[in-house]
């Protein structure tokens, strides 16, 4: 009895010993939990704000317009007031007389020496650009350039001494989750902070190379041209449009990602304009119908629809090519090429993989310049021998195809030389028109050939049944612009 209870007097200590590491272990795991919820939620963001206010301006914009026709902006138009208020206008000389119209936004310094960048919309058309810094100063701004195509504009000050500004972070860096800051000057309330996430990601709205970030940090307009921040203070998007059935902010708000920003940045500062690589085709993308009927695997790529004159052409590309590969890069889609060749310089030979009749070509292109083509007419291409003056027509795979003939060209709207079939009728019960085929289409090409006949088409189909294919691919065109269509083959 006495022995255990020596034994026992000597756990004890063993056991406190125990507990007590196991309490530290508790209170240090405690102590760590409470940092990481403080570096994720800080306490206060009030630091953050005084040492990125003084680079955000407020900008007030001015507008000589002409004379208003009617009593806009007093009663809604259409209003049984509107012609007393009209009336009263004309009556005091004011119907026609020019007036002066100001709007406002926002926007942030990113060099000593006075650059600011803003949107594009904020001071389009605008006679004169004030800013107004944190501090109350006031300076005019000059305008270096713009780029529609991201809406961002880039102006510049001259201040007496260095100003305070914010450097551009990595936005392909910001995750959803991330805590982000807008600040700018929402309905002129002057120069306001507003807190939230990354809502998402890449999100594409209507331009060619958008790249917005999502945020629900609180945006509404007067916010647009401001900056959006990290953690670190570093610029990651500039405010640009929100998405809200009222005008007011719902928590869906859109920033273009500072990796795009700082692109057209450096050329407008460079060059007063953007000069974006042009590769010169007219694409579409790849779709699981389109891949199996031209045996592409996997399904990725941009489709070729069609080729002007441009450099894509001086380096052998074709109708039907479906681009795989950009300058080392795979190609998944076609906004992501279009983004990659406006990013690339002009003048640049790069490599393009294209996939060509079960085939990887490779080819040697010389980027043109997208704003000067943009402009450009396209050359029309030669085209083949008279069809038959008398239309043949064929019902197949829901569609009624007929040759075209020069009445049909002219009811249409095409050129004389303009060649392929006619889409006279669409089965509304069948694929063709669920795929949005239509009657007054011109097919083409089939299986990637072109067709100028019936013949030629029922060639093309035999020749893709023959293959093992499972669909047949059209290049259709409606008002000038191609795109192709795949549609299963009946069996």
């Amino acid at each position: 009895m006495q022995r255990q209870a020596i034994a026992l007097s000597q756990q004890i200590p063993n056991l406190n010993l125990m507990r007590a590491l196991w309490l530290g272990a508790l209170a240090l795991a405690f102590v760590l939990v409470q940092a990481v919820m403080a570096h994720a939620r800080p306490e206060s963001l009030a630091p953050l704000a005084e040492q990125i206010s003084p680079s955000v301006v407020n900008i007030t914009t001015s507008t000589v317009v002409e004379g208003r026709t009617g009593p806009q902006g007093i009663v809604p138009e259409g209003s049984p007031f509107e012609d007393f208020f009209r009336e009263f206008q004309d009556r005091n000389g004011q119907g026609n007389r020019p007036r002066r119209s100001s709007a406002l936004g926002s926007g942030f310094v990113i060099s000593e020496d006075g650059y600011i960048v803003t949107n594009n919309h904020v001071i389009e058309g605008a006679d004169e650009i004030q800013i107004e810094f944190f501090n109350g100063d006031e300076l005019e701004a000059e305008l270096i350039g713009t780029d529609p195509n991201t809406d961002i504009a880039l102006l510049k000050v001259e201040a007496s001494g260095p100003l305070p500004f914010v450097p551009f972070g990595d936005s392909d860096g910001a995750r959803v989750g991330d805590w982000v800051v807008a600040m700018g000057n929402p309905l002129g309330q002057g120069f306001s902070v507003s807190a939230g996430i990354v809502s998402a990601r890449n999100r594409a709205l209507s331009g060619t190379y958008d790249d917005y970030i999502q945020t629900d940090a609180a945006i509404n307009r007067g916010n647009s041209g401001g900056p959006l921040f990290n953690m670190d203070g570093e610029v990651i998007g500039v405010n640009t449009a929100i998405l809200s059935p009222n005008g007011g902010s719902i928590g869906i708000g859109f920033s273009m990602a500072s990796n795009v920003v700082t692109r057209v940045v450096d050329q407008l500062q460079e060059f007063g304009e953007t000069r974006r690589g042009w590769l010169g085709v007219r694409i579409q993308d790849v779709t699981e119908d389109i891949a199996e009927a031209i045996g592409l695997e996997p399904v990725a790529g941009a489709l070729v629809t069609s080729v002007p004159e441009g450099p894509a052409m001086e380096a052998g590309m074709q109708d039907g090519d479906v681009i795989i590969s950009f300058a080392g890069v795979d190609v998944e889609d076609t906004r992501g090429l279009v983004r990659q060749v406006g990013n690339s310089p002009v003048g640049e030979t790069v490599r393009v993989v294209v996939f060509r009749d079960g085939e990887t070509v490779t080819l040697l292109v010389t980027l043109g310049r997208r704003e000067e083509a943009e402009g450009a007419v396209p050359a029309v291409a030669e085209g083949p021998e008279d069809t038959p003056a008398d239309p043949v027509t064929k019902d197949v795979l829901g569609l009624t195809l007929s040759t075209l003939t020069d009445e049909m060209r002219t009811e249409l709207g095409l050129s004389e030389d303009q060649d392929g079939l006619a889409v006279t009728a669409v089965d509304e019960t069948t694929e063709a028109y669920e795929k949005g085929l239509r009657a007054g289409d011109v097919i083409t090409e089939a299986g990637q050939q072109k067709v100028t006949s019936i013949a030629d088409f029922e060639t093309r189909l035999e020749e893709v049944k023959d293959a093992g294919r499972k669909s047949l691919l059209l290049l259709v065109r409606r008002g000038g612009d191609p795109r192709f269509v795949a549609l299963s083959l009946a069996e």
